[in-house]
Formats: C-alpha cells, sequence, structure tokens
C-alpha cells in the first residue's frame, strides 16, 4: 500500500469512530468540516431530517475573493467566521462539532476556533 493510500483508510477509520458517538439534532445540529489541499469546506447538518442548514467554503464568492490562498489558515479562519454569521443569522447558537476524520490541528482548529469567537458554542 502507498502512503495516500494508508493515509485516506486512517481517516476513514476517524471518521467512523467520530461519527457514532456525533449526531445533530433539532437543538444542535451537526457542524461539519472537509477538508482538501485546496480548500475547506463546512456545512451545518440536522441529522434527524438530513437537511442542510448552512454551508460556507473557500470556493464561495465572498471567502474566494478576499483570501490570497485558500488551503491557508487564514482562509479557513475567514469560513469558521462566516458559518457561525450564517448559523446566527437562523437563530443556531449550539452546534456538535464533527471534525470529519480530520485532526484537531491546523486548519480545522483554526476553524472551529473562529466560530466559537463569533458567537457560536460547541
Amino acid at each position: 500500500m502507498n502512503v495516500s493510500k494508508e493515509r485516506r483508510l486512517a481517516r476513514k477509520k476517524r471518521q467512523v469512530r467520530v461519527r457514532k458517538k456525533v449526531t445533530g439534532s433539532v437543538e444542535r445540529p451537526r457542524l461539519c468540516v472537509f477538508r482538501s489541499s485546496k480548500h475547506i469546506y463546512v456545512q451545518i447538518i440536522e441529522d434527524v431530517t438530513g437537511k442542510t442548514l448552512a454551508a460556507a467554503s473557500t470556493v464561495a464568492k465572498g471567502a474566494a475573493d478576499s483570501v490570497k490562498y485558500s488551503g491557508n489558515v487564514e482562509a479557513a479562519k475567514l469560513v469558521g467566521k462566516q458559518i457561525a454569521e450564517k448559523a446566527l443569522a437562523q437563530d443556531i447558537k449550539q452546534v456538535v462539532f464533527d471534525r470529519n476524520g480530520f485532526l484537531y490541528h491546523g486548519r480545522v482548529k483554526a476553524l472551529a476556533d473562529a466560530a466559537r469567537e463569533a458567537g457560536l458554542t460547541f
């Protein structure tokens, strides 16, 4: 097995382990993060109905224009702030954080911290 396949499988194992414990309800929807090498995406999902309530990413118009490179910590902070603003506009104050198998450091941690500073509670 090559290294990238091993890393992908390790992430899938972590993802399954985390998802067993973390589910979003009507009161506390799930804030799910996906990180690629060039972008970061985040959604607020209500798992009871399976609907996405809010979403933000570095691909979206607002974030893509205001950052020079979308695969760094600064871009993740911007996306965290944007998702918190969208959630608070829909009167969502508490969420369950789903790191989606990614390790909690770097861009994932920066996004979570920015969302907390903007008013969301995990």
